[in-house]
């Protein structure tokens, strides 16, 4: 017996009848989407009109509500914004840190100064002199332990970095434990590299103390480079696949050329064998490290300067952004060509941040900080951040919020990152005795979405105050006698009213 073979006229008989995913009724739909995450259901949303409007289901949003925030009581009324609205509204109050009961835990350390304070969401990583302590919030949590002491370095660490374990090549196929990598640079002459709460490798090779280590790694796919900046002058590139446990043969290239201390090193956003460096003299160096030569100075491609002392970097794309003297300066990786120089405070920046998806920049100079949109007229800026008792030497900036304090604030202050009005102030101290005593001001600040830790030091103790808004509820309230919300709109919140049922 021999099989038929279909005719063409019975193939596309069986294509019209093919059923899509569009000739499905949006109620068996909205009932399939309930069941994706938050990202799947936006990626949803941009397939076509059909999908929008399922993914846009009151009832798909109230679900993702009742996720985020379970101790709100349900909902009677959904006002005219919508579910959807009212969970964008809320998400980005949390983010705004807009809520005056937070989680908040505090920690207790040594008497020293905090040289260095990281918040991967629930990691903390901080600093003081040679040492390094890793808080789990998760462990805190759960009554486990909690705290990692890292005591390897011999002398004062100068920078700290957090990689995830996706990035290093080093530890790939390790999926057990931290997912990752903490990775510093000492005084010491050294660089290590931490995971499960030891020390997995030790590159050495500056002729002095490592001050700077990569914002990012370099490379692509497997090879991955990390690069350090020595007050020797060099910059050296190190490979994260090398063995051994003490980093041997991980030295993979020596760039010379600057004649004092490197400061900064990023690199860049459009390229990631691209890298820039800045010396303590402003002066500006752009490597191109595929160059194959274990000792040069060949492969720079790039050189300028800046007028006065730099203060930080940040790199988007192929613009340079550094701070540096009394203004920040936007360099083109491209050309090395100035494009911009805004920001203009007198006498002196302490502190730089940006947002390059709304082209605004922050800054901090002396008793505030100012907003400025590079887009307008660089001589002005959009807002004054006031509110300072010195230098505005901390500052984080991210899509929805900007944080500011210094060394003679008693609390950080926080504000909306589109128009510079004051969302919250959240207190760098714990208790009236520390409050009214001899004390320091904010000694760091790290910020990790709707998260944040603080520091602080005072005569008998180092203070560590971790704050997590993603759980909170009551509104901050004006201090008005009418006490409506300061912030946004409450017909929108969905904290007061209940859900449908």
């Amino acid at each position: 017996m021999t099989d038929s073979i279909p005719s063409p006229s019975s193939n596309q008989s069986q294509n019209n009848t093919t059923t899509t995913i569009t000739d499905l009724n949006v109620d068996s739909l909205v009932h399939s989407a309930a069941y994706l995450k938050l990202q799947d259901v936006c990626n949803l949303a941009m397939t076509c009109r059909y999908l929008k409007r399922v993914a846009y289901s009151d009832s798909i949003w109230q679900h993702f509500y009742r996720e985020h925030w379970p101790q709100q009581p349900s909902s009677s009324s959904i006002h005219s914004c919508g579910v959807r609205e009212m969970y964008l509204a809320r998400l980005t109050a949390v983010q705004q840190f807009k809520f005056a009961d937070p989680f908040v835990a505090d920690f207790y350390t040594d008497v020293k100064p905090f040289n260095h304070l990281q918040l991967s969401r629930n990691d903390i990583f901080l600093t003081q002199g040679s040492l390094i302590q890793m808080i789990n919030m998760d462990r805190y949590q759960s009554g486990k332990d909690f705290v990692s002491m890292l005591s390897d370095h011999k002398a004062r660490i100068t920078c700290m970095r957090v990689f995830s374990l996706d990035d290093m090549s080093l530890f790939r196929g390790e999926t057990e434990g931290e997912q990752k990598v903490l990775v510093t640079s000492s005084c010491d002459h050294s660089i290590r590299l931490w995971r499960k709460g030891s020390c997995q490798r030790c590159f050495r090779g500056h002729n002095g103390p490592v001050l700077s280590l990569s914002n990012k790694l370099l490379g692509e796919d497997n090879i991955k480079v990390l690069a350090s900046g020595g007050d020797d002058g060099s910059v050296r590139l190190w490979s994260l696949s090398s063995s051994g446990k003490r980093g041997q043969h991980a030295l993979k290239a020596t760039l010379y050329g600057h004649e004092k201390p490197v400061n900064f090193i990023v690199v860049a956003g459009h390229r990631t064998s691209l890298l820039a460096s800045i010396s303590r003299d402003s002066k500006v160096r752009v490597w191109d490290t595929t160059t194959s030569s274990a000792v040069r100075s060949s492969c720079c491609v790039g050189m300028t300067s800046v007028p006065g002392a730099p203060v930080s970097v940040q790199c988007h794309e192929s613009l340079l952004y550094i701070a540096a003297g009394s203004s920040v300066t936007a360099i083109d990786l491209r050309t090395m060509r100035r494009v911009m120089t805004a920001a203009v405070h007198q006498p002196k920046l302490y502190s730089f941040d940006i947002v390059p998806s709304k082209s605004l920049i922050c800054t901090g100079g002396d008793g505030r900080a100012l907003l400025w949109d590079i887009r307008r007229n660089q001589e002005e800026s959009m807002a004054e951040l006031d509110g300072h008792c010195g230098p505005v030497t901390l500052l984080h900036m991210d899509p929805y919020k900007i944080v500011t304090g210094g060394p003679r604030d008693t609390e950080v202050i926080v504000w909306e990152v589109g128009t510079g009005a004051q969302t919250n102030s959240l207190s760098c101290c714990c208790g009236e005795k520390e409050a009214h005593g001899n004390r320091s001001g904010c000694g760091a600040i790290a910020v990790d979405g709707c998260r944040i830790a603080t520091s602080s030091h005072c005569e008998e103790m180092g203070i560590l105050r971790f704050r997590d808004f993603s759980k909170a509820s009551s509104p901050v309230m004006k201090l008005e006698d009418d006490q409506t919300s300061k912030f946004w709109d409450s017909s929108c919140d969905g904290v007061s009213s209940d859900w449908q049922t």
